[in-house]
């Protein structure tokens, strides 16, 4: 709702004094101009993870994206910073809370009342408007519940997911998503049900969600989805990484099979940790070091990659794909080597 604009000063008797008047104008002109050059307003209770809304926080990588997005919100702050200065007891101006892997940017239009957030597990009921099609989230009220159901697999159910964990009761916010041109996507959390936070549930309970979460995962691997696999063997790894050391073995598993989403992402860097820590477990696992060579070939690691598939060679002599991604690597180091004598002949010719 619009704010009408008040005069900071007002009209003044004038059978006053001159020296009160200007006594009077001059202590409401520094009130004004006080408040107009106050801070942003502190920022919404958020996610219990060690999650902070600065946008210091965020990494470097996401920080430029996340700016641009901010861009237009920052004059409409400073308007509505005055309109509350100028009337007390108005709305104060709008919240921004950063997503901390830089997925979104969330506008708080309406503040929710109380602390309590949705977990695992809560029902929430949701008022949604300005989603694509495609989506699969209808316009107007829903209900959702938490780490349960298929609405999560897909890009925007895990982006809307991110946002309820981060909402209290009765907030109403924008999304903002980077790349995304068309307007703001709205939520509204109506309410919600007392969930459970990972450390609340019992170590069967993580097991079983893993197991689920794989199977989806293995689902959609096969259908030609490596993104929502990766997103599901990424929910049963953070499941199973709360559990005491050394955890279950299906842990070695997840590793491997998100390194070869990653792969299929172009994510090679993230591939090749994953199988790091399969190989920390399993120095033997032939999946893991033919994906880590793949993914050190794709960084120019080619010494690196060599050795990993001769790894693989050696155990399964047989292996196509590792003879096929070794017979490329050598020709890679072969285009090295003969650019690098040749930037030597002109060096030295």
């Amino acid at each position: 709702m619009e704010i009408p604009p008040v005069s900071p000063l007002g009209e003044k008797d004038i059978s006053q004094p001159r020296q009160q008047w200007e006594e009077n104008s001059q202590e409401k002109l520094d009130s004004a101009t006080q408040c107009r050059q106050q801070p942003g307003d502190p920022p919404t209770e958020t996610l219990g993870q060690g999650v902070s809304p600065d946008p210091a926080s965020r990494s470097p990588k996401n920080l430029h994206e996340a700016e641009n997005l901010v861009a237009g919100f920052e004059g409409d702050s400073d308007k509505a910073h005055e309109s509350t200065c100028e009337m007390p007891g108005s709305l104060q101006a709008p919240d921004l809370w950063y997503c901390p892997d830089g997925s979104f940017v969330k506008k708080i239009i309406i503040r929710g009342h109380g602390l309590d957030k949705p977990k695992l597990g809560s029902r929430c009921r949701v008022l949604a408007f300005g989603f694509p099609f495609g989506s699969e989230l209808r316009e107007g009220w829903t209900e959702l519940t938490v780490g349960v159901g298929p609405w999560r697999y897909e890009t925007w159910g895990e982006l809307i997911e991110k946002c309820l964990e981060s909402m209290c009761q009765g907030e109403e916010a924008e999304l903002q998503l980077p790349g995304h041109s068309g307007p703001p996507v709205r939520l509204t959390l109506g309410s919600f049900t007392r969930g459970r936070d990972s450390w609340e549930l019992e170590a069967s309970e993580k097991e079983a969600l893993a197991r689920q979460e794989r199977a989806r995962g293995t689902e959609l691997f096969r259908a030609g989805n490596p993104a929502g696999a990766a997103r599901c063997y990424g929910r049963a790894l953070r499941l199973l990484l709360t559990l005491p050391p050394p955890g279950p073995p299906e842990r070695t598993i997840l590793h491997a099979n998100l390194a070869a989403c990653q792969l299929l992402l172009g994510q090679p860097q993230l591939a090749a940790q994953n199988c790091d820590r399969v190989l920390e477990r399993e120095p033997g696992h032939l999946k893991a070091l033919y994906r880590r060579g793949v993914a050190q070939a794709a960084l120019g690691n080619l010494e690196k990659a060599t050795a990993d598939l001769k790894k693989v060679l050696a155990v399964d002599p047989k292996n196509r794909a590792a003879q096929e991604e070794l017979g490329k690597v050598v020709i890679e180091g072969k285009k090295q080597d003969a650019g690098l004598a040749q930037g030597l002949r002109k060096m030295f010719g």
